[in-house]
């Protein structure tokens, strides 16, 4: 799942300056499983902004919506009907909803509520971490199960490096060394003959950006439209 987290109150109400009438607009995937960004947050968030706008005297008017998905642009049609009422909409989504939304609604200022931090997941009720960079070129197959890409604060394809310390990664001490993880869990899997194996460099010519990916059922029907 994205993980993201609330940008400041004072940015985000920075943000709104000038503006009379503002839509805050929910996402109800990651970002609400995350609590940054789903239905109960967005009603925290816009119930803040009216606060402190009444306090600072200023006659704006905040709503807020939460709609499914804001990266599926079949849940924007019940914000058709009404984005038109509103100066700008704020987006509790993650990087991604927040450009296709501008996208769809591109005669109306989107303005991004969170920031977007990690690919990852939950360890526990209120902790997740990062576990992939996506990369596009996956190796876990041979790492078992452990991606050095994001777990190596090097990204080291083949390791470990030099500086590792008794299993402690040397950039951050606190962090176990992604190579001795891979290490332990290949020799519980009985599979250490594929630390043999050198992995060669990145191809990031797979990973271009933009990227765009369409699924192989599709691909006959998009090759077909004028």
């Amino acid at each position: 799942m994205i993980v993201a987290k609330r940008k400041p109150l004072e940015q985000i109400e920075g943000f709104l300056e000038g503006a009379e009438r503002v839509l805050v607009v929910g996402c109800g995937t990651c970002v609400a499983v995350c609590m940054a960004g789903g239905e109960k947050e967005v009603e925290i968030l816009a119930e803040q902004l009216r606060m402190r706008a009444k306090l600072a005297g200023r006659r704006q008017q905040i709503d807020e919506v939460t709609v499914t998905r804001q990266c599926d642009r079949e849940y924007f049609a019940p914000l058709a009907a009404c984005v038109d009422q509103y100066d700008l909409l704020l987006s509790t989504a993650c990087g991604a909803g927040v450009q296709f939304l501008a996208e769809r609604f591109d005669h109306k200022p989107v303005l991004p509520a969170l920031n977007t931090l990690f690919i990852g997941v939950a360890e526990g009720p209120g902790v997740w971490s990062q576990r992939c960079t996506a990369c596009a070129d996956c190796i876990l197959d041979q790492t078992g199960g452990i991606c050095p890409m994001t777990m190596c604060a090097k990204n080291l394809l083949n390791g470990p490096c030099g500086g590792t310390n008794h299993g402690k990664c040397e950039v951050d001490g606190t962090k176990d060394c992604a190579w001795t993880l891979i290490y332990r869990r290949l020799e519980k899997l009985g599979r250490l003959d594929l630390l043999k194996k050198i992995q060669l460099p990145k191809d990031y010519s797979v990973a271009t950006k933009p990227a765009r990916f369409t699924h192989e059922a599709f691909q006959k029907a998009e090759n077909q439209e004028p």
